[in-house]
């Protein structure tokens, strides 16, 4: 299948194009029914002789391209019906009769210069299927996020991702508002799904099925929690589907050099323990480095319990049951990656065997460490 995006270099197309050009490389192979020979893509700097080749050749099209803020209101009508236009005769002229999509806007629905021209661009698409015949798919977005958003463009959520990333001030209007959002990878997924003609509709209009209604203040408190999060170690309720995707486009927008944030190391002559991430409710992630022939833990637990994965050297992991001789011991390396479970209960240490080389252990405890209430008592195993 040949696909003619317009607007590609745009927000949804950018996404949109990216996906498809995984499907026709075979890097995304989950879509049933959908095959992907060629992706054209079209923008304001391809020629007009490109447009004209491409909707003769094209087996499906998805024009994204329009106006949201020009510098004249009347710019509206030339952007998202002008040009709806064009696309359309073109393929006539040619005639195309294949199926063709148009991004539209839930504000079609407002007497405003942008709602007239969204209006007026459904009104010639659902026009051009009954002359045709052709296919035609219009869908009225909700407001959408995800990467490569333009912020302080139109979209709140990619300006306040923006801006909390990036340690800029916002500007919250009426943080009770309330939004209806639909992820960027959502959409492109419900869009390559109409290749196969598995778009979902409601009466005229094909819709986004998966969507989420949020309040702008709960927004903006999820993106500044997740700027704390580097110092608290925290990590977001991702059992949230929202909170989710929130939080891969919060990510989206840190600069380059925010990549990368320091952990506290404590370090003795043992080696060095550092915390990487505490939960309140799945538990704590530490990194253990013992030095070449140092014995750690010596300790046992009423409730909490841990999971030790060496990942590199040679060590003993020894455990004995509280109030009894009985011992049990793993063998454990960085050649053979094995999870042992330490045992309520049970005292236990980790031995680095070597004489040369540090042993490192990746270690989660199923509660993030309280001095308060330690549960940690020592005890020689």
């Amino acid at each position: 299948m040949r696909i003619l995006v317009t607007g590609a270099k745009g927000f949804v197309g950018r996404n949109l194009c990216a996906q498809l050009k995984n499907i026709r490389d075979g890097k995304a192979r989950w879509y049933e029914g959908v095959a992907v020979e060629e992706v054209y893509e079209y923008d304001m700097d391809n020629s007009p002789e490109e447009l004209e080749a491409w909707c003769r050749d094209a087996d499906f099209v998805f024009n994204l391209a329009g106006v949201n803020r020009p510098k004249d209101p009347a710019e509206f009508m030339a952007g998202n019906f002008g040009f709806a236009s064009t696309l359309l005769e073109t393929l006539k002229r040619h005639g195309n009769r294949c199926p063709v999509m148009v991004s539209s806007s839930i504000q079609a629905a407002l007497d405003n210069p942008y709602g007239e021209s969204k209006r007026a661009g459904e009104e010639l698409m659902f026009e051009y299927g009954r002359e045709t015949g052709a296919r035609v798919l219009v869908y009225r977005f909700p407001n959408v996020f995800g990467k490569w958003c333009r912020p302080n463009y139109n979209s709140a959520v990619a300006t306040f991702c923006n801006n909390i990333a990036n340690g800029l001030p916002i500007t919250v209007n009426d943080p009770n508002a309330v939004l209806n959002l639909v992820y960027i990878d959502d959409v492109v997924d419900e869009l390559v799904g109409a290749l196969a003609e598995k778009e979902h509709r409601t009466g005229d209009y094909c819709m986004v099925p998966v969507f989420h209604t949020v309040v702008l203040g709960d927004i903006v408190n999820l993106l500044y929690s997740f700027r704390e999060m580097r110092d608290n170690l925290q990590v977001p309720d991702l059992g949230d589907a929202f909170t989710r995707k929130l939080y891969s486009t919060y990510l989206s927008y840190l600069p380059a050099e925010g990549f990368k944030y320091p952990l506290k190391m404590n370090v003795d002559g043992r080696g060095s323990f550092t915390e990487i991430i505490r939960t309140p409710d799945r538990g704590q992630v530490s990194v253990n480095v013992s030095r070449p022939g140092i014995t750690k833990g010596e300790h046992w637990h009423h409730t909490k319990n841990e999971k030790f994965l060496v990942v590199k050297g040679h060590g003993l992991i020894r455990m004995r049951k509280v109030g009894t001789e009985e011992v049990v011991e793993f063998e454990v390396s960085g050649e053979r990656l094995e999870v042992v479970e330490m045992i309520p209960g049970y005292t236990h240490s980790i031995v680095n065997l070597s004489e040369t080389e540090e042993l490192v252990t990746f270690m989660w405890a199923n509660e993030a460490f309280d001095p308060g209430r330690p549960d940690t008592y020592f005890e020689r195993v």
